[in-house]
Parts: structure tokens; C-alpha cells; sequence
């Protein structure tokens, strides 16, 4: 797997596309940490933001530069709905271990799922998982998507993309080479996805233009398939310019798919 990523983990475009940060607050109340190993001596830290014991769980990947105690301001709006949230880092992230690559980044997604889906806690064992995506954390969303369809009730994309070398051009990174594979790897990978899918995209977005979140969700294999826009939303505001349009997507896209 990590194989497809060599061009890029192999490059200089590492140091743009990793922003890491080592920061981890302290629990609140009614939230939990989980380690999940993913190599010797490396463990991914999740949060979970518990909302109803009985409702769907949503593992949430998160953007770049972001970890995941950032969610903490941000999960009461998915607790409002009842929507229980867990976020996972990445490597290098948060209080997690290890250095960040993208081979890396789908591996541990799909090591994180298998963990979370024998190893929960008592109580609060999920009638459904969904998955979710934001910017860099689609890749992870796609992949588990792909991978585990009758595991996974559906699968949400905000702001995400399915062209590297399109997004590596539009950022004006320095190109590492010939990425048409992985280019074909991502549209094989999304026409492949067949349980229901959520887009969610900003119609100003600076760093991921809408013209990729509107191709990836042409080449979505879904059958059931939605995109929302949010009018004026960038990339980092897209979740507060218009947060009731943003979070009623989200839930009733969980509701209708349980």
C-alpha cells in the first residue's frame, strides 16, 4: 500500500504537506482517549466526544495542522444532535508517536478502524460507524470506505479532494514526479465506494477548489450520493459561516443511512 505513496513520502513535498503539532489538552468532562498501536512503540491517541449511547459513531479524520484536541470546542455541535465523534491523529500529531508519511496515513486509518470495530468500550459499542473525512483526512475516509463496505454506514467528505498532482499544482508545490498512477488510483478508489456519500465543500475554498470536491463526487461509485455547498465558506471557516446547514448535512445524512 504505502508504495503508492513513494514519489511523495520520498520528496520534499513532505515538509508542505505535514504540519504536525505536539498538542494535547487535558480531558473534559465525558470524553475519553484511546491509543490504538499501530507499530512497535508507535500508538495513534483518539479522542471520543460520547453523545448518546445508543446512536452512530462517527470517525472523524481531521484536517492538516490541526490535532485533535482542537475538536473539543467543536464537538458539542455534534453532541447537540446526538451524534457521537471520535477523532483520530496522525502520526507525529497530538500525542501520538512517529513521523507522518501518506502511506503511513492509510495504514494506520485502516488499523485504527480494525481496533475500534473488536476493541470498544463496554456500553458504548456503536449500532453504526460512519466515517468522515476533512481535507487531508479524505484520503483516510475514501480508504476505509473502500475497504470495509459492510462495515460502515457511509461516508462524509468536507472539503476533500481526487486529484494530488491537481491540488500539489494549485498549491504551486514543486511536483515530485510522475503521479498519473496514483491519480488513476484515486478514481478507481472512488468509483469502487458504494455505500452512501456525503460531499460537503465551500463554495470560496482557497486551498481545495470546488471544482475538486465536484469531481470527486462525480467519480463516487455511491448509488446514494449528495453534495452540499456552503455559499461563501473557505477552507477553514467552511464549519461556522453557515453551521446549521453544515451539521443538519451531516445528521440527516446519518439519519436517513442507519
Amino acid at each position: 500500500m504505502s508504495e503508492r505513496y513513494e514519489l511523495i513520502d520520498n520528496s520534499i513535498l513532505l515538509r508542505y504537506l505535514f504540519y504536525p503539532r505536539r498538542q494535547h489538552s487535558k480531558l473534559r468532562e465525558g470524553t475519553f482517549d484511546l491509543s490504538v498501536p499501530v507499530e512497535a512503540n508507535v500508538d495513534i491517541v483518539c479522542r471520543a466526544y460520547p453523545a448518546a449511547a445508543d446512536g452512530p459513531w462517527i470517525i472523524y479524520f481531521h484536517g492538516n495542522g490541526e490535532v485533535v484536541s482542537d475538536y473539543d470546542g467543536i464537538a458539542p455541535l455534534y453532541k447537540n444532535r446526538r451524534l457521537n465523534l471520535l477523532v483520530a491523529d496522525y502520526r507525529g500529531y497530538g500525542a501520538s508517536g512517529g513521523t507522518p508519511t501518506f502511506g503511513d496515513l492509510v495504514g494506520d486509518a485502516r488499523k485504527i478502524f480494525e481496533h475500534l470495530a473488536v476493541d470498544f468500550p463496554a456500553g458504548l459499542k456503536p449500532d453504526q460507524w460512519f466515517v468522515m473525512g476533512r481535507s487531508l483526512g479524505s484520503i483516510s475516509a475514501l480508504e476505509l470506505a473502500a475497504a470495509y463496505p459492510d462495515q460502515i454506514g457511509g461516508v462524509i467528505i468536507e472539503s476533500g479532494f481526487i486529484s494530488v498532482a491537481g491540488l500539489i499544482s494549485h498549491l504551486g508545490l514543486p511536483s515530485p514526479g510522475d503521479l498519473s498512477g496514483l491519480e488513476q488510483f484515486y478514481r478507481d478508489l472512488a468509483a469502487k465506494i458504494s455505500v452512501p456519500a456525503l460531499v460537503i465543500h465551500g463554495e470560496r475554498d482557497s486551498l481545495v477548489p470546488l471544482s475538486q470536491g465536484r469531481e470527486l463526487f462525480e467519480a463516487l461509485g455511491s448509488e446514494k450520493k449528495e453534495m452540499v455547498v456552503i455559499s461563501l465558506a473557505d477552507h477553514n471557516d467552511i464549519m461556522f459561516v453557515d453551521s446549521h446547514k453544515y451539521m443538519s448535512a451531516i445528521e440527516d445524512f446519518i439519519r436517513r443511512n442507519r
